[in-house]
């Protein structure tokens, strides 16, 4: 059986005022890529894709730099596409907003898409790179929000608490051609709490 395994990113460094679309790894984000790469080595990858947003980007290429396969880029698979988002207030404040926008997936309520548009979007992309990649499993490295949109659609889960268990990095593996989830990998590392 193919399978597509989605990976959230590494843990960003964040800089306030700047798109979280530019930002880059953390030193720490960096390190965890190692132990996301030593989980990601039993899946028989043939070959890394991500997103062209930087944290994407560096994570993805030190996973395939770490298993020795392909890396390449997309388009279309970034995050839901939110622009500078300011004063979004405390983490609870933009959970709610996350969840909001989850629960109202017409309606545009943060950012500058739809979660309709989101998942339209992104699944566009992921039918595009496995059309690309016919015979391999592939790993996808993409971001939290899209990520949850599109497995909770698949599998009928709950978007939002699907999401708030998402850690920087996971992953979550998906059979091909029926996206039935198969595992979800939140600890890539048994030491360490990556939900931080």
């Amino acid at each position: 059986m193919r399978k597509l395994i989605l990976v959230r990113h590494s843990l960003p460094r964040m800089v306030t005022g700047i798109a979280a679309s530019q930002w880059h790894l953390s030193a720490e984000g960096h390190r965890r890529c190692t132990a996301l790469a030593g989980r990601l080595s039993a899946c028989g990858l043939g070959a890394v894709v991500s997103s062209q947003e930087s944290k994407a980007v560096e994570t993805g290429q030190i996973v395939s730099r770490t298993l020795g396969i392909p890396f390449e880029t997309a388009p279309d698979l970034h995050e839901h596409e939110r622009g500078v988002v300011t004063d979004l207030g405390s983490r609870e404040d933009f959970e709610a907003q996350v969840a909001y926008f989850f629960e109202h997936p017409g309606r545009l309520v943060l950012g500058h898409e739809t979660a309709d548009e989101a998942h339209a979007r992104f699944a566009r992309a992921i039918a595009s790179v496995i059309e690309g990649h016919p015979a391999a499993n592939i790993a996808v490295v993409t971001h939290g929000t899209v990520m949850a949109l599109f497995i909770a659609r698949a599998a009928g889960l709950d978007p939002t608490a699907f999401w708030k268990s998402l850690a920087l990095p996971c992953f979550a593996v998906l059979s091909l051609p029926d996206f039935h989830l198969l595992e979800k990998v939140t600890d890539v590392e048994a030491a360490a709490d990556l939900h931080s």
